[in-house]
This record gives C-alpha cells, structure tokens and sequence, in this order.
C-alpha cells in the first residue's frame, strides 16, 4: 500500500469514526445529557460529546495509518491514554478549586493534592514515554544504544506529551485548537509519519463545523489526543534535530502561556487574527464573516 493510499485511509477512517461517534454520544449521551454539557461565554448550552468522538476517531487513524505495528501500537497507546486521562478530567473536575494550568496542577502535587489535571499530567506523561520507547528502540545489532537511545525516549516522549498539552491550551476559542492542529499536521503528511499526520487531518477537520458553530468543544479529551497523535507523527517523521527544536518550541509555548494570553496575543497579530476569527459566530449572532469578532467556550 503506497502512503498516499495509506495516508486517504487513515484520513477517511478518522473522519468516518470521529463523526459516528460525535452523532452517536450527541443521541443518548451516557449518564444523560447534563454530564456532558457545559455553558460558553454566551450562556448556551454546548456539548463535550466532540472530545471522546475527536479520540475515538484518532485511534482509528493510528490504526490505519501507522506504517508498522510497533509504530500503531505506539500511536495507540498515546492517543488512548490521551484521551481518556483528558476525559476524566472534563468530566470528574472539582470545580470548586482554583486549581489551573500546567504549573496549578504540578504545584498541587507537589503539597500531596492529586487533582484530576494532576492525574491526568502523570498519565499523559507516562503513556507517552511508553510510547516514545517504542517507537526510539533499536535492536541489538544498532549501533546507537545505551546513553543515546535513553535520552531519545525521554526527549520524544517530552514532545508527545508536551503536544498533548500546547493544543488543549489553544482550545480556547471556538475552532482554535483544530485549526492549530490541522497547520502543523498538514507538514508531516510529506514525512514517514504522513499517515499519522492524516488521521490527525481527518478527525481534527470532522467536527470543525460544529465547533466554529459553538455547538460542540473539544474539552481536554479531545485536544489531549489531538495533541498527542500529532506529537507520534512528529517524532516518527522527524529527525532527531528537528525533534529537538520542536521540543523547545513547544516547552517556550508552554511556558510562556503560564504569563502571556495567546488570545491576547493573537487579537492583535494580523493575519492570526484573521485565521482564527474565520468561520466563527459573530457576537451578534448573524452569519459569520472572517474578521468578526466573537469569544468562544472555555474548558
């Protein structure tokens, strides 16, 4: 199978599965329908149901995209772990405390308090230096071993989990973290990670209508595996140097993002801008036209 086919393949059976999911969830929402709705910045209802579809459709892009099964199972795992650690939290989240961001959650840890984000930064994390062993091991007739091979784990598995956490921080606005993410996937599609890169593509494009529509949000659930996929795809089809500075681009993001609004920051960049203002509501509810301004759900 040429990668082209296999990269149409992954982006179909992402799609396809993201969207029967999303429709399937939306119709008998388990745990009934209050569980999983949540209020935007509008006062409408907005449902959480795109997380786990977005999730359940980047499996099956791993699946059908991973051009090994080392390379699937690694995918899998990441997006798995992703997903369901970001569930938990959207869903079981203790909204009564101020705990936020990477830096609340790791703080909280630090004085003994196991939040959901908190459990979630340690699953995420440890699923993805899994997944980096996997997909870094080499046999033993390599020649690289030892020293060289552990810090490629720990250094891809850094930039798998530092991914899953840079989209959900986008996922801000309405469409934000899916347009983000569809940027920097499209790349990689002409890379050995191309079929991972498409199954990112079609789930993140499946269910942009309805969240430009503020119908539905990605939720950490569905920005996590987001995230996550698209870190496998990096550290599969990049060089070790290119891994390494898309690794500080994405630990410079993060930090920053502790200090700096990236709302604040695109408003008044043109061009940004426009790109993340395209497709969305207006906040006078009429048709929308790029450059409308308009505000989105906040997880």
């Amino acid at each position: 199978m040429t990668s082209v086919v296999c990269g149409l393949l992954a982006a179909a059976a992402a799609s396809a599965g993201a969207e029967v999911v999303r429709r399937s969830l939306r119709a008998r929402p388990p745990g009934g329908a209050p569980r999983w709705t949540r209020t935007n910045h509008r006062g409408e209802p907005i449902s959480l149901t795109a997380g786990p579809a977005a999730a359940t459709g980047l499996l099956l892009g791993a699946i059908s995209g991973g051009a090994s099964g080392r390379i699937r199972l690694a995918a899998g795992l990441a997006t798995t772990a992703a997903g369901a650690f970001g569930l938990l939290d959207d869903l079981a989240e203790d909204t009564t405390t101020q705990t936020k961001g990477l830096r609340g959650h790791l703080g909280a840890l630090a004085h003994g308090t196991l939040t959901t984000g908190g459990l979630k930064v340690l699953g995420i994390s440890g699923a993805s230096l899994m997944s980096a062993v996997l997909l870094t091991w080499r046999t033993a007739g390599d020649q690289e071993r030892g020293a060289g091979q552990a810090l490629d784990a720990l250094t891809s598995g850094a930039l798998i989990a530092g991914t899953a956490n840079l989209v959900n921080l986008f996922d801000l606005r309405p469409g934000r973290a899916r347009k983000a993410v569809l940027l920097a996937a499209v790349p990689l599609t002409v890379t050995a990670g191309g079929g991972l890169a498409a199954g990112v593509i079609g789930a993140a494009a499946a269910g942009l209508p309805e969240d430009l529509a503020e119908r539905d949000m990605l939720g950490d659930a569905g920005a996590n595996a987001l995230g996550a996929l698209l870190g496998v795809a990096a550290v599969v089809g990049c060089s070790r140097r290119l891994r390494l500075a898309l690794l500080g681009g994405v630990l410079a993001l993060t930090v920053a993002s502790e200090k700096v609004s990236f709302s604040a920051v695109i408003d008044r960049t043109r061009g940004l801008r426009e790109l993340d203002r395209w497709g969305r509501r207006p906040v006078d509810g009429t048709s929308p036209r790029p450059g409308a301004e308009t505000g989105g759900a906040t997880p």
